[in-house]
């Protein structure tokens, strides 16, 4: 039976084989690997699998298989480096087709060549600055961004602190791996980081403020279902509004709908220069005023991103801003005299730019994403302290504020148990709305409802099992209707999302 189903995956893609240990996904081993180098092969790929009822789990770079659950079952894993082409760049409609498993950095220096970039930052653990790049700066300029994994949180509501797409936490996105690894590479990106994984785990970082995530500049996507079936969604138009998208639906999905084949971007004309405006903060409600100032401003910040390394720590505020370097230079004046007193300007990105962990000299164990409505950051520190406190935790703080994301990061040391009790008593507090930011006099008709939750992005094994990586999860009843629609057998990456899906 094994020679037999070897055999039919190689008549259809000739670079399949039997797996090994380097194949496991999140510690468990497939039985085989196949890697199509075609979107005719992907498709026959997954005819065979149905064939012969394997369980798939689709990768890109792999470097961020461990997020998400351990797959209930992995009978084959599908490779999609070998998809690498970059099919088509429109640079006077501002817009890129390419394969799912081109690399981010080889699509950087694509469209860097005319001027052009695709705004999404590195996903957690680069830290690492671009070889040749001053400090954290890119050799071509852009800044390596690095920060957490996005997408819809489980409870509907988006890491930005908006209300989710059709299809709320992270619809799908097959290439069960994400972009990055250590190091850096042109546009901060490192030569391993692919688009699907990009889209898979809806990867953005800190200039999500500005541009957005993966699920606002994917403009089309080609996909191929469980049972081979492909399509389309989209196109190249960034006006097209056909059919019904794709896009946003397979976004962050880890795998369980389908594989990612192709996707079509939008882009935006790369900065010139950069700069940093950062300011030390003595409390949250002294950060969150600096936020809001900067949010605020006409100074179209990219990103305003916060840290603090230790509860009794002071919190620094630090806000990008990008354009032509005469602009740059003048905007960060202005900047620097809007936030006031101790306010200063770099060229360089903070070590600890994008997330907390993304320091060398803190390295992150265990992640853990609140998403949030901006206005509520006070009363969301308030709560995660409260929390760590209890489970006698002290993590690093930091994230998008004004983005409405927030990361907790515990150290690799802290035992499992203390990291369950922390994300235990996390939840709770959000869900009695111990985050909410509505004035206590305030009619809640005269409101955004309270929207708040708490996703574990990274973990090690031990805490992943004694932790519900995803939480309470109210729209899950639709996510299971599509997850039926898309892929009836549940063979597509069994148990890596929220509810088992």
């Amino acid at each position: 039976m094994a020679d037999d189903v070897l055999a039919a995956l190689a008549a259809v893609c000739p670079a399949s084989r039997p797996a090994s240990s380097e194949d496991a996904v999140a510690g468990v081993t497939p039985r085989y690997a196949a890697s199509p180098a075609s979107v005719a092969e992907a498709s026959a790929v997954l005819r065979v699998a149905t064939d012969y009822d394997l369980t798939v789990v689709p990768r890109g770079s792999g470097s961020k298989l461990a997020w998400g659950a351990p797959p209930r079952r992995c009978d084959l894993v599908v490779d999609t480096l070998r998809l690498d082409q970059v099919l088509e760049h429109a640079a006077g409609d501002l817009v890129a087709r390419v394969q799912a498993g081109v690399s981010m950095h080889r699509l950087a220096e694509v469209l860097g060549g005319v001027g052009q970039e695709l705004a999404l930052d590195p996903a957690p653990g680069l830290a690492a600055p671009a070889p040749g790049a001053p400090d954290g700066v890119t050799p071509d300029g852009v800044t390596p961004d690095g920060a957490a994994a996005d997408g819809v949180t489980p409870d509907g509501v988006t890491p930005d602190g908006a209300a989710a797409d059709a299809v709320a936490p992270d619809g799908a996105g097959p290439d069960g791996a994400a972009p990055d690894g250590p190091g850096g590479g042109n546009g901060g990106y490192p030569a391993g980081g692919t688009v699907g994984g990009t889209l898979a785990t809806a990867a953005a970082g800190p200039r999500r403020l500005r541009y957005g995530t993966p699920r606002d500049l994917v403009i089309g996507v080609t996909v191929v279902r469980a049972d081979g079936t492909v399509a389309h969604s989209g196109g190249k138009v960034v006006k097209n509004v056909a059919g019904y998208d794709l896009g946003k639906l397979f976004t962050g999905s880890f795998g369980t709908l389908g594989l990612i084949v192709e996707a079509a971007f939008r882009l935006h004309p790369r900065p010139a220069t950069a700069a940093y405006v950062t300011i030390e903060c003595a409390d949250a409600a002294e950060a969150h005023r600096a936020v809001a100032a900067a949010a605020a401003s006409v100074l179209a910040p990219s990103a305003i991103e916060v840290d603090r390394p230790a509860r009794d720590q002071p919190i620094t505020v630090a806000v990008l801003l990008e354009g032509e370097a005469a602009g740059v230079g003048e905007r960060a004046t202005l900047m620097c005299e809007l936030l006031g007193a101790g306010a200063q300007a770099q060229a360089s990105q903070p070590a600890w730019w994008g997330w907390p962990g993304s320091d060398p000299a803190r390295p992150a164990g265990t992640l853990v994403r609140v998403a949030f409505w901006a206005a509520a950051m006070p009363r969301v520190l308030a709560v995660i302290d409260d929390a760590a406190q209890s489970a006698g935790l002290d993590p690093a703080v930091g994230g998008s504020a004004a983005a409405g994301v927030i990361y907790a990061a515990a150290a690799p040391s802290v035992h499992p148990a203390a990291i369950a009790a922390f994300v235990a008593t996390l939840r709770a507090a959000l869900a009695r709305g111990e985050a909410d930011a509505r004035p206590a006099s305030a009619a809640p008709s005269e409101y955004p409802p309270v929207l708040a939750s708490a996703v574990v992005v990274h973990a090690p094994p031990a805490v992943q099992d004694q932790v519900d990586l995803w939480g309470p999860v109210p729209a899950l009843p639709l996510m299971r209707a599509v997850k039926d629609q898309f892929d009836p057998g549940h063979r597509m990456a069994p148990g890596r999302f929220v509810g088992g899906i």
